[in-house]
């Protein structure tokens, strides 16, 4: 099937554009010069040579035991790159020369030349650039991953015709893991996975940043906390060694530690690769002893050693007592980060706060062959949580008339305030934003006139009373609340308006302050969160009859069977105070988050809970633009729904570790 990149509506593979809305499915856009007639399967634009392509990274790997690899002396560690004799036999790989393709379907088109073949040295496997030239075909893992809440299993492909190493990528994808890269495609040839996966080959190395000197040792400090995090992620799965590798180690686009791919643990204890040079040319035994977090504090020590950056003073007494084993377990080895961290903040370096462990617990279960095995051991790994501070606040509002009404009675307003302190080692961003949108009623000059006063009121009273960077109590907000509405009520009351007549309208509010929000609302639109780690929720509920039934025990679909069960309960403006009760809620933004206020024209018909994976969530990337992002929603709404006023707005708040003084 070809899923439709704007609607994602299943298409026959014959199908040259979507039977749903018409795109194109064998030429798209340009990203950079709006061409509209590229190719799918091109790698770059033919009128601006940008490359926009779809390109993975391929892992070509000859599934090996610890029994058969030690008769044959040396070897290859798993992931290191050399001769591929070791998989010719059973995968033509010596007789692919760039642009061959890697499957006989001719989809995934080789980029990199392949490593030239010796006669001495034994591969396990091999790492490659492709392009993938059907992107719009939806892959047998995509429809695993699809159904994976289920049962794990769909009718065309079983869990147990999965590539085992395929496995341990899905099940530490399925636990939203971002350190690791989430995989596309994967097959078997003979004794050969092939696994399909993110490329990140251009992001940047750890060692790199490591060794700038406007990089504090809090910054370091805290890569240090994220590698601990992976290790005992990594553990159940034997996966370990993926940290062992520099050239493995990279940074994302907020500077998060990411894996450039996982390496298994062939052998129990394997040397720190020092760079991509090294890894080409260093072969090693298997010894018998266990793989331990000394292996983490040698890392440390080659990050230092090849950064030529000095070590300071208690980072040299944890690193010895590492190496000798006074340091034992990841729970005492943060132990050890957190005293230095509290060591730094007393001699005025930089502030951390201490780590909280919500389970300490590492599970060294052996790595099984089943995925329900395998996500069950990483479902309850220990965590860090650090204080966060904002790093950037973006948004994007637009409101549109739909298909069916003659006029727009949505108002919406913006105002986002940003405070830029920035010295060569920190930086303080603080955020002050105030987000309305509000979805009339009452009909042509009353439903617009509604919503816009709301607005407005709104507005002017934060302006007023929202001084400083303290978030509003949550009276405050109230009073804010019940001014909107007494500035409708008496309106309607001036206007002697009466029963229908009577104007109204909805309200979603969203307050920011730095990594702080807060919601308030009335009626059906609703505010949605987005985060990588935990997917769409929805933050609001609504005031509605069938909502109002199912709170009091009512089965939801007795609820939402009466004729009037989307009949709200509550609105601003037809009665007085007295009538409405604003839910206003608090919460912490802790991780990159995606906000999207939306009317019900937006978010009816479960358009959103649909669509939030190819919609939403690649504008979580701070590359991703926002105005484009709420053109799309509103595009997809005016096809799926259509029958009222549409509108949205997007925040995209991204945060990182509070490591700055």
């Amino acid at each position: 099937m070809l899923i439709c990149p704007q609607c994602k509506f299943e298409n026959p593979n014959s199908n040259k554009f979507c039977q749903n809305c018409g795109t194109s499915l064998t030429h798209k856009v340009c990203p950079e010069c709006s061409t509209d007639d590229v190719p799918v399967n091109a790698l770059r634009c033919h009128n601006c040579d940008t490359e926009c392509g779809t390109v993975f990274w391929a892992i070509i790997a000859k599934e090996t035991t610890r029994e058969a690899l030690k008769g044959e002396g040396d070897v290859r560690d798993v992931g290191g790159e050399g001769d591929e004799q070791a998989i010719a036999s059973s995968f033509p790989i010596s007789q692919m020369t760039l642009g061959s393709y890697l499957d006989s379907q001719e989809r995934y088109q080789l980029l990199d030349a392949l490593p030239a073949q010796t006669e001495t040295a034994f591969i396990t496997d091999v790492g490659v650039r492709v392009l993938d030239c059907q992107p719009y075909q939806i892959s047998p893992i995509e429809a695993i991953l699809e159904s994976q809440e289920s049962d794990l299993l769909t009718p065309s492909v079983e869990a147990s015709e999965i590539p085992r190493l395929a496995k341990l990528y899905i099940a530490l994808q399925s636990q939203g893991e971002r350190g690791i890269p989430s995989i596309h495609d994967a097959w078997q040839q003979g004794d050969i996975q092939v696994l399909i996966i993110e490329n990140r080959s251009d992001w940047q190395y750890l060692l790199d940043l490591w060794q700038e000197e406007t990089t504090s040792s809090l910054k370091i400090l805290h890569w240090c906390y994220e590698m601990t995090q992976l290790w005992a992620v990594l553990e159940p799965v034997n996966c370990r060694q993926s940290l062992l590798d520099l050239s493995n180690l990279r940074l994302d686009e907020d500077q998060t530690l990411a894996l450039q791919r996982l390496y298994v643990e062939l052998s129990n204890s394997q040397p720190v690769r020092e760079s991509s040079e090294d890894a080409q040319s260093q072969t090693s035994t298997i010894p018998e002893e266990p793989l331990t977090i000394q292996a983490l504090g040698r890392v440390w020590q080659a990050l230092f050693r090849q950064s030529q950056r000095t070590q300071f003073g208690s980072v040299v007494q944890m690193l010895g007592d590492l190496e000798v084993g006074k340091i034992q377990t990841i729970a005492q080895l943060r132990s050890r980060l957190e005293e230095i961290s509290i060591e730094l903040e007393a001699l005025g370096t930089a502030t951390l706060p201490p780590i909280k462990e919500k389970n300490t617990a590492v599970s060294t279960t052996p790595q099984s062959d089943e995925l329900e095995d395998i996500i069950s051991k990483t479902d309850d790994m220990p965590t860090v949580v650090l204080a966060m501070q904002l790093s950037s606040l973006e948004d994007a509002g637009r409101t549109d008339v739909g298909r069916q009404r003659h006029h727009n009675e949505d108002y919406f307003g913006i105002e986002t305030k940003i405070n830029k302190l920035e010295l060569p080692k920190s930086q303080v961003l603080e955020g002050h934003g105030l987000y309305i949108l509000c979805d009339g009623m009452g009909g042509h000059a009353g439903g617009e006139i509604a919503s816009e006063l709301a607005v407005n009121t709104l507005r002017q009273y934060f302006q007023e009373h929202w001084i400083g960077n303290q978030m509003p109590t949550e009276d405050s907000i109230r009073e804010a609340v019940y001014l909107a509405n007494e500035a409708i009520y008496k309106l309607n009351q001036q206007d002697a308006r009466s029963g229908v007549g009577r104007m109204g309208t909805t309200l979603v509010m969203l307050l920011i302050q730095d990594t702080q929000a807060a919601v308030a609302h009335v009626g059906d639109s609703r505010l949605y969160r987005l985060t990588r780690k935990q997917g769409l929720q929805q933050v609001t509920v609504d005031h509605e009859v069938g909502q109002r039934e199912i709170n009091r025990g009512v089965e939801a679909s007795i609820a939402y069977a009466r004729p009037d069960a989307y009949q709200l309960t509550q609105a601003l403006g037809p009665r007085d105070e007295n009538s409405i009760n604003p839910d206003v809620a608090f919460f912490d933004i802790n991780e990159d988050t995606l906000l999207l206020l939306a009317s019900d024209g937006l978010s009816d018909n479960d358009l959103l809970e649909t669509h939030w994976q190819a919609h939403l969530e690649p504008l979580l990337s701070s590359g991703a633009n926002l105005e484009r992002g709420v053109t799309d929603l509103i595009d997809l709404a005016n096809q799926h729904n259509g029958h009222d006023n549409i509108t949205g707005i997007l925040i995209r708040a991204k945060v990182r570790p509070n490591l700055e003084s």
